[in-house]
Order: C-alpha cells, then structure tokens, then sequence
C-alpha cells in the first residue's frame, strides 16, 4: 500500500436525533454545513441502540411513542479542512443541551473516486 501524502481524517459527531439547533436536526444541520463548506463527503448513520453519558440506553423499538435514537454524522476529508470546519461548528455544538461527542481520527483511504482524497 502506497503512503498516502495528504494527511486525511474522519471526523464523527454522536448526537440524537432529538437534537436540534434553530428547529432543525443537528445531523441534517451538519450534513449541509459540511456540503457549504466544500467537505469531500459526508454520511449519517442512525443508530439502533445507545447511550451516552447524560441519557438512559435507547433503542428503537416499535412500541416507544417518541423514538429517541443515537445518530452518528461522518465527515472525512484532509485534516486541514477538518480542522476548519471543526472551529466553525463547535460554538453551536457546545451549546447542545444534552451534548454530544465528537472524535477524529487520521484515516487511510484505501479506495475513493474522488480524486481531492486520493494520492
């Protein structure tokens, strides 16, 4: 495998999908800032069970009235722009009622036919 010269990372967001930020959903509000900021690419899981450290396990079972779930927003591209990105939306995360987390990692993209990502 050949050395990737572009230090590139994912960036990961665990929210609910309760969170909103000015009565949008805060995955959807980070999938689209993401796609303004140019991001290489972006995707949301939806969670089947989780927690965190201020709630109660949550899964999503037929029977609840209000489905409260785990999302996670994947954003991968170099870490520049992560890092830029990152400044942009932390203010309004931290304001986050419940809180969430967020992680980065650097990642090897093995594969990808964007050419931005790729050696």
């Amino acid at each position: 495998m050949e050395s990737n010269p572009r230090k590139i990372q994912l960036l990961r967001f665990y929210v609910s999908n309760t969170d909103k930020v000015k009565h949008t959903s805060v995955y959807e509000a980070l999938a689209f800032a993401a796609k303004r900021y140019g991001m290489a690419g972006t995707t949301v899981y939806k969670g089947i069970m989780g927690y965190g450290a201020k709630s109660k396990l949550r899964s999503d079972k037929f029977w609840e009235l209000t489905e409260k779930i785990p999302v996670i927003v994947e954003i991968v591209d170099e870490a520049s722009k992560i890092k830029a990105f990152v400044d942009k939306v932390m203010p309004v995360i931290q304001k986050l009622p419940k809180g969430c987390m967020v992680t980065c990692q650097d990642v090897d993209v093995l594969f990808c036919p964007n050419p931005q990502l790729m050696p």
